[in-house]
């Protein structure tokens, strides 16, 4: 079985995160870059990561006029980054994927945050349920033809039977059975969240607050693998 577990590096610098990747050895080599790093450390943290053969799911959630997404793209698809998320809006979506033109950089699609419920999406004038709005999102990154999505867990298999096999599915959300929800609200265990079609699971502070980061994370991939 691959690797499935992305370490979100939610810290406020790259010493904070070079300081992590140590600790955590060879027991993951994929790394999601959020917003905060990126405004700390910018572009060259992320191709000092590539450099060193670390894999970089940049989630950055691009969202603004279609050009602008596009070039924006361009610039991230000429870094080696694996992954790249973008807002489910169709015109977004597609102006990434011609934005990425031949490269190996796979889009994604942000179907409504793990962090969100009804009452979120009512007072952001979206007056249906979470699921309604994840299928119209899943519908339209299919017609934009990106690579995946990112959802919760608790829709991965919904989202796999409309994409098919070969789609890359994200999520986030993810926590063992007695660990604390922290700010999310739709969230299932690493296993739950394979068995339901997740090809990556974006994994934060039950790791990256572990007294042993790499323990933790060799303990979760049993969990996954267990019989």
């Amino acid at each position: 079985m691959k690797n499935p577990i992305i370490v979100a590096l939610d810290v406020t610098s790259a010493a904070d995160a070079r300081h992590l990747i140590r600790r955590l050895g060879d027991s993951v080599n994929f790394y999601k870059v959020g917003m905060e790093l990126y405004a700390s450390a910018g572009t060259g943290f992320v191709e000092q990561l590539i450099a060193e053969g670390r894999q970089v799911f940049l989630d950055l959630k691009f969202y603004d006029i279609p050009e602008t997404v596009k070039r924006a793209t361009t610039q991230v698809a000429q870094k080696g980054v694996q992954l790249l998320t973008v807002h489910g809006s169709k015109a977004v979506m597609r102006a990434a994927v011609e934005g990425r033109g031949s490269s190996a950089l796979k889009i994604l699609g942000v179907t409504v945050l793990t962090s969100f419920d009804e009452s979120d999406l009512t007072d952001m004038g979206y007056p249906c349920k979470v699921e309604d709005l994840v299928a119209l999102r899943v519908a339209n990154a299919k017609a934009a033809g990106i690579d995946g999505v990112v959802c919760s867990p608790l829709e991965a298999a919904r989202v796999r039977q409309t994409l098919g096999p070969e789609a890359v599915i994200v999520t986030p959300g993810v926590r063992s059975a007695g660990s604390g929800k922290g700010d999310q609200k739709r969230v299932a265990t690493p296993r739950e969240a394979i068995e339901s079609g997740a090809s990556y699971l974006v994994i934060g502070r039950q790791i990256t607050r572990a007294e042993d980061p790499q323990a933790e994370a060799q303990r979760i991939l049993r969990e996954i693998s267990a019989e």
